[in-house]
C-alpha cells in the first residue's frame, strides 16, 4: 500500500487529460502512462488490492512520487507518453529497444550544396530526415545504395567551383564535381531532388525523370551525359526490380506485424510505396511480458511514429492496437491529412500482412540465435539445463525428434542435432514411418527412436565421445562407408537430407534402418566408430507426457534407460521428465528455455519440410506410375503423344505400341492397367 504522501499527490492531480510519471524513492522512473482523467487513472493504482492485477500491485508498492503533464487532448497525451518512454526507458513500460539511438538519413537542403549523412538526432533545422532505421547496418546499406545511384558530393570541403581538378569520386561517376564547376547549381539540385524522391519510396517518378533527361541529352547530341543517365536508369531499374511486389494497385502504406516470445517481441515493418515494398525493417521490444498483444503493438506504434519523419495514408496491422482511435487522430494531426489504421482480413493486403508476420517470427528467432551464439550465454544455458533437469553433465550434444503427418498420411519424422548450442546440419536425419498405419504419434515416435538407437544398444561398450566427434560428426559422419541394411528398394544407401541448411558438399549417411529390426551379423570386435555410436547428452521429444512415455518405453527396451530424455510441450513451454509428475517450468526469458525452443523449432521445421515434399509428390502421382515397366521416360513419351490419361484410355493397343520405347507386350500391359 502506498504511503500517505503519495496519496496526497494523487488527490492533487487535475481531472484533465495528460501524462503521469511514477518514480521510486531514488527518483528513478518506474512507469509512464497517459490518461483522459489524470486523477481518476492514477487513483486506480492505489484502490483495493483485491481488484488489482499482480503487476499493478507490484508497481504501486514501489511508487514514491507521481509527476504529471497536462495536455489538451488524449491523442496529444499518447505521443507525449511515447516520447517520455523513449527518453526514460522505464522497466515497467513496453519500450522500443535502444530506440533513442535509432539512426536517420539527413539531407541538409538548407545548405547550398547538400549532402546525405547519417544522424541520430532529428532537429527543427529545415533539413529532410528519413527514418528511423532499426540499426546502423540498415541505414548504412540504404546510404550505400543511394550513393551509387545519385552522384551528390560526399566531401565536406568548401565548394567554390575553382578547384583545379575533381577528386576520384568524379571519375568513378559518384559525383558531378561542383567543386570544379563541372555542373551547374541547377543540375546539382536536380540530383538532390531525385535522391529525396527515392528515399521517399517514389522510385518510379525518379526513373521516369531520368529517362526523360536521357532522351533530351541524346536529342541535343550530348551523348556522354546521355550514357551516364542511361547507366543511372539501369541501376534504378535493377534496384526497383529487387523490391517485392506488394499490390496490383498503387498504395502508400506502412505494414506492421507483431511476433512475441516471453518478454521479447519483434515488430516487422514493410514500407509500401506504389505497388512494391520499397524497404523493410524489424524492431525489437522489451518489457512485454505482462502486456497484451494490442497493448504491445499500440505502444510500439506510438513510440515509432512519435519520431518518424513520414506518416503514410494507410497503416496496415496484424491486429488492432490499444488506443487505436487516439493513435489515428494523433497521426492525422501529424500528417495534416487523413490516416487510416486497418487490419486486413482478405485479399492482397491480408497476404501482405501475413508475409510481415512470417518475417517478424523469423526476425525474433534470429535474434534468439544471435543471443545464443554468445558463448558465455550458451554455456549458461547448458548449465541451467543441467541443473533444472538434473542431468549428470551439461548437455553438450542434444538430439531432438518430431513427427509430422496429416490424418496419418505421409507420416515422417525428423532428427536434428545441436552441439554446444549450434546446429550440426550434416547430422540431421529424416525418416519415413513404415510400421504405423494411420495417425499414431506415439507409435511413430517409438519406431523412430528404435531405428535410431538399436545400433548403439548392440554395442556392449559404447565408444568414448570425443570433442571431434561431438562438434564435427567424427570419423565416418560424412564419408563412412560401412554397409547398412538395405532399404525397401534394395539399395544400401540413400540421400535422406535435402534441406537448404545442409551443405551441398556433405555426403549424408542414411539412418533408414530396416523397420524389421534385422541387424548385421554380430561380431566380437567393436565396429568402426561413427557419429551413430555417439550417445547424446539429452534427447528432446516434441510433445508432452504421452510422447515422453513412448520414448522412455523404447529406450528401456533397448537397455538405455539411463539416457536423459525430456518432452517439451509447445502450448505452455512445459518440460516433462521421467519419474516426475509435475512439469519443469523455466522462466520464459531464461537461456535454457531459449535453447530448447530453438532445438524443438528446428526439428519441427525439418520434419514439416520433408512432409510437404512427400505430400507434393503424392499429389503429383499418376496412374501411370503404378504400371510395371513404365518409368519416367516412357511416361513422358505417352504424355507427349496422347496428352492425357483419358486419351490414352481411348487409344488402341497398336497406337500405344507405336510409341517410342514401347513393345506390343508392354502396350497390352498398359491397356489392361488403364
Amino acid at each position: 500500500m502506498a504511503d500517505s504522501s503519495v496519496l496526497h499527490q494523487v488527490r492533487a492531480l487535475p481531472e484533465r487529460p495528460g501524462v503521469y510519471v511514477m518514480r521510486d524513492a531514488r527518483g528513478d522512473v518506474l512507469y509512464v502512462g497517459k490518461a483522459t482523467n489524470l486523477r481518476a487513472r492514477v487513483r486506480s493504482y492505489f484502490s483495493s488490492s483485491r481488484s488489482l492485477e499482480p503487476k499493478v500491485l507490484a508497481l504501486a508498492s514501489l511508487v514514491a512520487q507521481v509527476d504529471h503533464i497536462v495536455t489538451r487532448t488524449e491523442s496529444e497525451a499518447l505521443l507525449l507518453e511515447a516520447a517520455l518512454v523513449k527518453r526514460y526507458q522505464p522497466q515497467h513500460n513496453v519500450r522500443l529497444k535502444d530506440d533513442k539511438h535509432y539512426p536517420y538519413l539527413k539531407v541538409d537542403v538548407q545548405h547550398p550544396w547538400p549532402r546525405v549523412t547519417i544522424t541520430r538526432r532529428v532537429e527543427q533545422d529545415g533539413a529532410r530526415y528519413f527514418g528511423p532505421y532499426a540499426s546502423a547496418g540498415s541505414v548504412r546499406r540504404t546510404l550505400d545504395v543511394v550513393k551509387k545511384l545519385f552522384p551528390w558530393r560526399s566531401c565536406t570541403k568548401l565548394i567554390t567551383g575553382t578547384d583545379p581538378r575533381p577528386c576520384l569520386d568524379y571519375y568513378i561517376k559518384r559525383c558531378i564535381a561542383p567543386c570544379t564547376s563541372f555542373c551547374t547549381k541547377a543540375e546539382y539540385d536536380a540530383v538532390i531532388a531525385e535522391t529525396i524522391l527515392f528515399l521517399e519510396g517514389r522510385s518510379d517518378e525518379v526513373l521516369r525523370h531520368v529517362e526523360r533527361e536521357m532522351a533530351r541529352a541524346a536529342d541535343a547530341l550530348e551523348f556522354e551525359r546521355a550514357a551516364r543517365l542511361r547507366d543511372q536508369a539501369t541501376a534504378i531499374r535493377r534496384i526497383t526490380e529487387r523490391q517485392q511486389m506488394a499490390t496490383t494497385t498503387t498504395l502508400d502504406a506502412d505494414v506492421f506485424a507483431l511476433a512475441r516470445n516471453g518478454d521479447k517481441a519483434c515488430v516487422q515493418a514493410f514500407f509500401v510505396r506504389g505497388t512494391a515494398v520499397a524497404d523493410t525493417d524489424s524492431f525489437l521490444l522489451d518489457g512485454t511480458r505482462e502486456s497484451s498483444d494490442a497493448e504491445v503493438l499500440g505502444a510500439f506504434l506510438a513510440q515509432y511514429f512519435e519520431s518518424a519523419t513520414y506518416v503514410p495514408r494507410y497503416i496496415l496491422l496484424s491486429q488492432a492496437p490499444a488506443d487505436g482511435d487516439q493513435l489515428q487522430l494523433a497521426l492525422r494531426e501529424r500528417r495534416g491529412a487523413a490516416v487510416e489504421l486497418r487490419v486486413p482480413e482478405r485479399g492482397e493486403l491480408r497476404q501482405l500482412v501475413a508475409s510481415a508476420e512470417d518475417n517478424a517470427r523469423a526476425a525474433l528467432a534470429a535474434s534468439h540465435v544471435r543471443w545464443l551464439n554468445d558463448r558465455d550465454k550458451t554455456q549458461a544455458a547448458l548449465a541451467l539445463l543441467q541443473e533444472q533437469l538434473d542431468l549428470p553433465a551439461p548437455p553438450r550434444r542434444i538430439e531432438c525428434y518430431d513427427i509430422s503427418t496429416i490424418q496419418g498420411t505421409n507420416t515422417v519424422a525428423s532428427m536434428v542435432v545441436f552441439a554446444d548450442g549450434a546446429p550440426l546440419t550434416a547430422q540431421y536425419r529424416r525418416f519415413r514411418i513404415k510400421t504405423v498405419a494411420g495417425q499414431d504419434d506415439f507409435a511413430s515416435m517409438r519406431e523412430v527412436l528404435a531405428r535410431r538407437f538399436q545400433r548403439v544398444a548392440r554395442h556392449t561398450v559404447p565408444p568414448a565421445v570425443t570433442d571431434d566427434m561431438l562438434v564435427t560428426g567424427g570419423a565416418g559422419a560424412t564419408d563412412d562407408v560401412e554397409t547398412l541394411p538395405p532399404n525397401d528398394d534394395g539399395a544400401t544407401s540413400a540421400t535422406l537430407v535435402a534441406d537448404n541448411d545442409v551443405p551441398d558438399s556433405a555426403t549424408v549417411r542414411p539412418l533408414d534402418i530396416d523397420a524389421s529390426g534385422d541387424a548385421p551379423p554380430a561380431v566380437d570386435e567393436a565396429p568402426p566408430t561413427s557419429a551413430w555410436d555417439v550417445l547424446p547428452d539429452l534427447v528432446v521429444i516434441d510433445g508432452g507426457k504421452g510422447q515422453l512415455g513412448a520414448a522412455l518405453d523404447v529406450l528401456r527396451d533397448l537397455g538405455l534407460a539411463d539416457l536423459p530424455v525430456c518432452g517439451l510441450a509447445k502450448r505452455e513451454e512445459e518440460i516433462y521428465v521421467a519419474d516426475i509428475d509435475e512439469p519443469v517450468r523455466l522462466p520464459r526469458d531464461s537461456q535454457g528455455l531459449y535453447l530448447l525452443q530453438r532445438v524443438r523449432d528446428e526439428a519441427h521445421r525439418f520434419a514439416i519440410t520433408y512432409h510437404r515434399t512427400l505430400r507434393t509428390k503424392s499429389a503429383q502421382r499418376s496412374v501411370l506410375d503404378t504400371i510395371p515397366g513404365v518409368g519416367p521416360v516412357r511416361k513422358r513419351a505417352l504424355m507427349r503423344k496422347f496428352g492425357s490419361v483419358r486419351a490414352l484410355q481411348q487409344a488402341s493397343v497398336d497406337d500405344i505400341a507405336s510409341t517410342v520405347g514401347f513393345t506390343r507386350r508392354l502396350a497390352e500391359t498398359v491397356k489392361r492397367s488403364l
